[in-house]
């Protein structure tokens, strides 16, 4: 796979984390990168991922990546463990770099159909980071430089050595026990659900019950039900089922969270 540099193309890095825009922390990393590499085209995915809510941040990378062209390379810095024994990694896969902590952070975007991993690497190579590297902000000094590097041509193979053994969030089968589990909570409060349209036989006879509210059959959008009425329907999300309210906060008013479940039933 040819590099953007290779294709006289400007590259694409984008950044993810939960860093928020109150302080300098993102504009630090974009410092950082485009001292290193001022060709780069910068694009915020998300900074307002929750405090160290890697699961978050998976979700949000494997909601978008898919939409970047393949050679882009993606910097993910929700780290907890910065500064302990976790690794700092770089993953090329068929679309795409990921730089970021082996935290598990890339787990859904590696479990994804359309991606091959290519190649892993630790990165140890003090050549590609900072002269200095804090403690507590290997975003900065570690993997905004690597990430750079990268879009510099740079192969991912100088930057360490090989990585095997990623860490992968346990994110629960798609089905047990005629249940489904909420994988994550949009903005609006919507529960998207680790269920896909292609895990649905029959989308008219499909139950969903979340303790006395009965969901039956998925809608195509939430105009199909009155305003305040629970439905499903496949979202926008890599076609994940999701269940919300019309004009509502669902995952309000049913009380409910990334790790809850709700039953499920193949009969209408």
């Amino acid at each position: 796979m040819p590099s953007l540099v290779e294709r006289n193309l400007k590259p694409i890095i984008t950044l993810t984390t939960d860093f928020g825009r109150q302080d300098g922390y993102v504009g630090a990393m974009q410092g950082v990168i485009l001292s290193i590499c001022p060709t780069a085209r910068l694009v915020d995915i998300s900074h307002q991922i929750p405090p160290q809510d890697i699961r978050r941040a998976a979700f949000v990378l494997y909601q978008t990546f898919s939409y970047y062209p393949a050679p882009t390379i993606h910097c993910v810095v929700v780290d907890p463990g910065v500064g302990s024994n976790r690794r700092a990694i770089a993953v090329r896969t068929s679309h795409g770099i990921f730089v970021g902590p082996d935290n598990g952070v890339f787990s859904l975007v590696l479990a994804a159909e359309s991606v091959n991993v290519l190649e892993a690497v630790a990165l140890t190579n003090s050549d590609y980071q900072l002269p200095r590297v804090s403690t507590t902000f290997h975003g900065r000094d570690v993997f905004a430089p690597a990430a750079a590097h990268l879009a510099n041509g740079v192969p991912l193979g100088q930057l360490g050595p090989r990585a095997i053994n990623l860490v992968r969030l346990e994110l629960g089968p798609k089905i047990q026990n005629s249940e489904a589990q909420i994988i994550h909570v949009d903005h609006f409060g919507n529960l998207i659900l680790n269920l896909t349209r292609h895990d649905i036989t029959d989308p008219e006879q499909i139950t969903f019950t979340i303790g006395p509210h009965v969901i039956k059959s998925l809608q195509a959008t939430f105009a199909d039900v009155a305003e305040g009425q629970l439905l499903a329907y496949t979202g926008s999300s890599r076609d994940h089922i999701e269940i919300a309210i019309r004009n509502g906060n669902a995952a309000q008013a049913l009380r409910l969270q990334v790790g809850d479940v709700i039953k499920v039933s193949a009969g209408g």
